[in-house]
């Protein structure tokens, strides 16, 4: 199966490469970044955007300085993984606030979740409260991080811009 980072060509890739680490840049600087002029560049990044490449822009917030420091890693096993259950914990797990993160896992448990708050206690709250009580949940396991080493995560073999 094909993707869609097979069908940009370096010029995409630079465009995106450039937008991940400055997302808020002009249009006429990021032309003269990648080598191409303004018009150019425009019509390619809206593409980029109409073809869902580009899925949107925000703001980083530094959740540290928000006092929102505690991370905590749960793994959840369900009763049942029959689509009706997975879509119900789906549906239910987008709405808790705290959880950054939701994976299914292909191993002895069936979701990984990243959750963030202000404190262990916070945390404790969280998990009875929220994640306990969500759709089909039989048992969950908590690691808490100590220290996060790396969170940015690579958009693949981007092209090197000079």
């Amino acid at each position: 199966m094909q993707s869609d980072w097979d069908e940009l060509d370096r010029f995409d890739r630079m465009i995106l490469g450039v937008l991940a680490s400055e997302g808020r840049i002009s249009i006429a600087d990021l032309a003269r970044r990648i080598g191409l002029s303004k018009s150019p560049t425009q019509a390619r990044l809206r593409r980029l955007e109409a073809d869902g490449v580009i899925q949107g822009y925000r703001a980083l917030v530094d959740p540290i300085r928000l006092g929102l420091d505690h991370v905590a890693f749960a793994e959840v096993r369900l009763t049942d993984t029959r689509e009706a259950a997975l879509a119900a914990f789906n549906a239910a797990v987008a709405k808790i606030g705290e959880i950054e993160q939701v994976h299914m896992i292909a191993g002895n448990f069936d979701y990984l979740m990243k959750i963030r708050t202000r404190n262990m206690a916070e945390y404790r709250a969280v998990l009875a409260e929220k994640i306990s009580t969500l759709p089909f949940v039989a048992s969950t396991s908590t690691y808490v991080a100590m220290q996060a080493v790396k969170e940015d995560g690579p958009l693949g073999p981007l092209e090197t811009v000079t």
